[in-house]
């Protein structure tokens, strides 16, 4: 019957569920609220833990078969709702409201048995992690393992990064910045699949105070350099950015074995390193530490990444 699995009821499905509902009335309420950089960062989160569950094994799944394509219905509407919060159209193609339909659903997903409200397909199971989920997955993959993973990177949907924003308006007195990423030094360049990198600018808190941009996957890999000669404009006038404030490049790639998106290492310039011309920048191990605390060096190696900034100003 439903809410059963093999061996009756498991215990582990109403803690899950209460999880869940707070996750999804955070995320409801940061985005009712117009805090929409919190917003995306609960649905995301919480998308990749329905994803997960919808798409675990039989026996270590709390949920029956169609209550998992229900969930995974629900990860595919939190990510659409996440997706329209970062789109620069005007018009939302999915709207809070919404949204809001699922909460129910999702709270007595073990007694639901009506057709879903949207005509949406659970979400593939390639997955890209969100903010701050990384530090918390349960197992370790600092190294590159060898061996075949569980699928070749052939077998999972490519994902096409790419949101990069256009130069802001000029202002009478005020600089605006052009940062082209050029390429970066990595020892294994060369084995990195779909690489691209995050632009993100934080206070001292961690806090962003501009939009996140990601780059298109790099152009080319070469012995020890991936290269992406890209520009990214900053979102703020450089007068306007807070006292302790950086721009941070975080490098990401794919890993068929562990099927998600892992930041590989991060780098960072501070506002006195804002100058015309290239400079080089050393970068440092994950986590990505936005409050700059505990830093540590990827390698001993001459390995950087390379940018160019240019300077407008009226």
């Amino acid at each position: 019957c439903r809410g059963q699995a093999r061996g009756g009821w498991r215990p582990r499905a109403r803690p899950l569920l209460q999880r869940w509902g707070a996750s999804f009335r955070r995320g409801a309420d940061f985005d009712s609220w117009g805090q929409l950089v919190e917003a995306i960062d609960e649905y995301q989160i919480l998308a990749r833990h329905l994803q997960k569950e919808a798409q675990a094994q039989h026996n270590n799944s709390e949920f029956t078969e169609e209550q998992k394509k229900t969930i995974g219905k629900i990860a595919t509407c939190l990510e659409l709702r996440s997706a329209a919060l970062q789109s620069t159209q005007s018009q939302e193609e999915f709207k809070l409201e919404d949204l809001k339909k699922l909460e129910p659903i999702l709270k007595n997903i073990l007694t639901y048995n009506k057709e879903f409200p949207f005509d949406v397909q659970p979400v593939p199971l390639r997955r890209i992690l969100a903010p701050g989920e990384e530090e918390h997955l349960e197992f370790e993959e600092d190294e590159e393992e060898g061996g075949a993973g569980a699928g070749s990177p052939d077998s999972f949907p490519a994902r096409v990064p790419g949101t990069l924003l256009p130069r802001l308006p000029s202002e009478p007195g005020m600089t605006l910045l052009t940062i082209r990423i050029e390429k970066i030094g990595l020892k294994d360049a060369g084995q990195c699949i779909d690489p691209y990198i995050t632009v993100s600018v934080k206070d001292l808190n961690g806090i962003d105070l501009t939009p996140v941009q990601d780059t298109p996957v790099a152009s080319r890999k070469e012995d020890t350099y991936v290269h992406f000669n890209v520009d990214i404009e900053l979102q703020k006038h450089v007068e306007k950015l807070t006292k302790g404030a950086a721009i941070f490049f975080e490098f990401k790639h794919y890993k068929p074995k562990k099927r998600f998106t892992s930041t590989k290492c991060f780098a960072f310039m501070e506002m006195d390193e804002i100058k015309p011309g290239p400079i080089v920048i050393e970068l440092y191990k994950k986590p990505t530490d936005f409050k700059r605390k505990k830093l540590q060096l990827l390698t001993k190696k001459p390995l950087y990444l390379h940018l160019h900034q240019t300077l407008h100003k009226e």
